[in-house]
């Protein structure tokens, strides 16, 4: 595991996965083209290294978890569903018949004790300390023409519940507004917006440190659909494998990975609120304008030769496809425990998360995909999910011909669709209201007698297996030059 930016860096560069630019490239909206043809290449493209960020000595680093391998790499795992494989045994424990089962064991053991984080003395992210630190020192980027300014679009916000203590760590996007004030784009339905409701309740000023270019971990961690009240360190301790080192702030009563290199420390006030946006945003459209509250800088930490981690959000697949990938494969096992008959799940990227939410399930009874529509609706963040297609366990989630053919030839949409309404993301610009809406839920599983279906369903167009290998055979010998 990498438990710096810089190492990750030097690996990716090691496996031919990292392109170096050397000439210079402006952060105002040069570095953010660059990105997106990067991204749009084959399988995400490589990860890209500024060096030279016109008007800066600070590199900027971007699509670094822009593909499949990248992503991998960074949660040290071969494939994303090793990681699926890892959190069944952990939430699966079972008494050990003896002594060599309890051997067995101890893994998971120590992959408990992981989970805790602990507070150093000191970290790198401290080597130079800038009360008198401003936003115009970094190389922080304006991504799209009709942006309302410079963004920030990769921290980890970190706050705390002023009455439970409850730390949370997200990822909010940041428009500075001057030299010493940014936005602070907290939705309504995010950790830190309830813990800033409840500073606002008490009439208190709430304390936020935003962390940048932490260890590769925790970069994932901080986009994480994580339930509410848990750490989404506890997350990183156990993808990691080790316990994640904080160290104390200088300014606020906070506590940020030791690993960043750069940190932001300051305070948002009760009430203020200042006009934020436009932004390209990862629907692929501007979002709208609104009034969020100001994020006041008090102090920047940072290393003596630091990174600016980044990343760019547009019309998909962009970087963030892998990190919601990875929460794909990391959360399902936590799903299949409250609800066992699903098989697998997707969200392909042109659904953007949360538009289009595709699960293969073993029906059991009559009206059981319906049963899973709900429960997705009623799913932490899959509340937010507009279109969720529920598929027989035979077919591939994954591949989205596959799907749409069974789709178009089993729904009867009389009888297949269910409309209802509920919450939906604020960057739903579809809806009449700001997150509130329709969703659609569609049954493309096979119909049964038991659900008023009265005539024969067609069996699908297969081969047999040994005709199969036989043409296989045959087309590999014809393909020979």
């Amino acid at each position: 595991m990498y438990a710096d930016l810089n190492d990750f860096l030097a690996d990716l560069d090691k496996r031919r996965l990292l392109t170096r630019i050397n000439e210079p490239v402006s952060p105002d909206l040069e570095i953010a083209a660059v990105t997106d043809r990067v991204c749009k290449m084959p399988g995400g493209g490589p990860a890209l290294l500024f060096e030279k960020p016109t008007g800066f000595s600070m590199p900027v680093a971007s699509n670094v978890f822009g593909s499949l391998e990248r992503m991998c790499l960074a949660l040290g795992v071969k494939t994303l569903d090793d990681l699926a494989v890892e959190i069944n045994q952990l939430m699966t424990p079972q008494m050990p018949a003896g002594i060599m089962d309890a051997i067995k064991m101890l893994p998971v053991v120590a992959r408990l004790r992981d989970l805790m984080p602990k507070t150093v003395k000191d970290g790198a992210c401290q080597e130079v300390v800038r009360r008198d630190g401003v936003f115009d020192e970094l190389p922080i980027l304006k991504c799209w023409p009709e942006d309302g300014g410079r963004y920030i679009t990769l921290p980890l916000v970190f706050t705390k519940d002023p009455e439970t203590g409850m730390r949370n760590i997200g990822t909010y996007r940041m428009q500075v507004f001057d030299a010493t004030t940014t936005g602070m784009h907290w939705q309504r339905h995010k950790g830190g917006a309830q813990h800033y409701r409840v500073a606002e309740r008490l009439g208190k000023r709430l304390d936020v440190a935003v962390a940048l270019s932490p260890e590769p971990i925790l970069s994932y961690c901080a986009t994480a659909p994580m339930p509410e009240g848990l750490d989404e360190l506890l997350l990183g301790g156990f993808l990691a494998r080790r316990r994640i080192e904080m160290v104390k702030c200088i300014t606020v009563d906070l506590e940020v990975p030791a690993s960043s290199h750069i940190v932001l420390e300051g305070y948002v006030e009760p009430g203020e609120r200042r006009r934020e946006g436009p932004f390209g945003d990862h629907t692929g459209f501007y979002s709208q304008p609104d009034d969020y509250p100001v994020f006041h800088l008090t102090c920047m930490t940072h290393r003596k030769r630091p990174t600016y981690l980044t990343t760019v959000v547009g019309i998909p697949p962009m970087e963030d496809y892998y990190l919601g990938m990875a929460s794909e494969r990391i959360f399902l096992p936590l799903i299949q425990k409250t609800h066992p008959e699903i098989v697998d799940m997707h969200f392909p990227a042109e659904g953007i998360f949360h538009n289009i939410v595709i699960i293969s399930i073993d029906k059991r009874y009559p009206g059981h995909a319906r049963k899973i529509m709900n429960a997705v609706w009623g799913l932490g963040q899959l509340m937010f999910s507009k279109t969720v297609i529920i598929v027989d366990k035979d077919v591939n989630v994954h591949d989205l011909s596959e799907v749409a053919w069974i789709v178009g030839t089993h729904i009867d949409p009389l009888r297949d669709v269910q409309m209802t309404k509920g919450p939906l993301d604020d960057l739903d610009d579809a809806c009449d209201v700001p997150a509130f809406g329709g969703k659609m839920g569609i049954d493309a599983t096979r119909p049964w007698a038991s659900e008023g279906y009265t005539r024969s369903w067609p069996a699908r167009i297969r081969t047999t297996d040994q005709a199969a290998r036989r043409a296989a055979e045959l087309l590999k010998r014809v393909s020979r030059p």
